[in-house]
């Protein structure tokens, strides 16, 4: 009998593999978001699910007919798509109207990914880009919040929820002011522990702050998030607004605050880590969430809005490539000269 041939197979590194597909990394980054996913239910009741449904299932809808129409296979079982959807509606307030929730979604797959070329290949957050898209089309409803714990969330939904698309949403009579808000415009201030652990209005998934911390711990731990991102963002936004409060304790909020208010934890864990759209580098990564701090400290503090943590991250995104260019590793075997 003839031996079977062998044949020598020569690759480029890694020569050791993880053996963690998209799949795996996605499906655990919804692990990591079920606790503030679950709390956003709780403190916003029917209004919270309703809209996250609706996120998600725009999402998927929009990634399944793209993918049909574009002639490729359907890339709804790598859980990324759902990740979209996820973070999109986590990022919106509890009352918006469904419609509007659902433009959105189709915008952030459509205009933030296919557009592209599809995953791996956006250079924005898609789940960010539906947002923005919504921010600057019905801006009025992206700032109307519903107060969270109220009495009746788990048996009605806000009026503002099944308004008829094209038309003008009817709030309810009880609004609530985000934290931001409250510093930016009357100077009020909320509670730490509030702040912490959720009871403050607010975007449906960015109120608990100590959840989405045990998210990204939890995904550090797995090895499928770099640490590096978030902790240059909160180490900049602390800095920074620690130094203007020192200076001027009336105009300027405390680190504590800056830290724990609006969407910066969740923006900082779950949006400005997304592989695609940073730095590949440690030290590249480093520069990047040095970049977002600074613009979310400029934009809340200085700007006419009193949230900046999404255009922040967005630019920061934009400029990723060219972090990446400015910053190589001296390649082995040379001098780096």
């Amino acid at each position: 009998m003839t031996p079977a041939a062998k044949t020598l197979e020569i690759r480029t590194s890694p020569h050791v593999l993880s053996g963690y597909g998209v799949d795996t990394i996605m499906f655990n980054v919804v692990l990591a978001l079920l606790p503030t996913t679950v709390f956003a239910v709780y403190a916003f009741g029917l209004a919270a699910l309703f809209t996250l449904s609706t996120a998600v299932a725009s999402c998927l809808f929009a990634e399944h007919v793209i993918c049909r129409l574009s002639g490729k296979a359907s890339t709804l079982g790598d859980w990324s798509v759902t990740i979209t959807g996820l973070i999109y509606g986590l990022t919106l307030p509890p009352g918006l109207p469904l419609w509007m929730v659902a433009t959105g979604g189709f915008v952030a797959v459509a205009l933030g990914k296919a557009l592209f070329g599809g995953l791996g290949l956006n250079p924005l957050n898609p789940a960010l880009v539906g947002r923005a898209f919504l921010q600057a089309a019905f801006p009025v409803a992206l700032t109307s919040w519903t107060p969270g714990f109220t009495a009746g969330r788990f048996v009605s939904l806000p009026s503002s929820t099944l308004t008829l698309p094209f038309t003008q949403p009817v709030y309810d009579g009880i609004t609530g002011a985000t934290p931001l808000a409250l510093w930016k415009f009357e100077r009020g201030l909320s509670g730490t522990n509030d702040l912490v652990l959720g009871f403050t209005s607010g975007s449906t998934g960015e109120t608990c702050s100590l959840l989405i911390l045990l998210g990204g711990v939890y995904l550090v731990a797995r090895n499928m998030m770099n640490w590096r991102i978030p902790i240059a963002i909160f180490v900049t936004v602390s800095g920074f607004s620690g130094i203007l409060h020192l200076m001027d304790p009336q105009n300027y909020a405390s680190a504590t605050f800056m830290l724990f208010s609006g969407g910066l934890m969740l923006g900082a864990v779950f949006m400005a880590t997304d592989m695609v759209g940073s730095p590949m580098t440690s030290a590249g990564c480093y520069v990047y969430g040095l970049l977002i701090g600074l613009l979310v400290v400029v934009i809340r503090v200085w700007g006419g809005m009193p949230e900046g943590v999404m255009y922040a991250i967005l630019l920061g995104n934009a400029v990723s490539p060219h972090i990446d260019r400015l910053i190589r590793p001296t390649v082995y075997g040379t001098s780096g000269a």
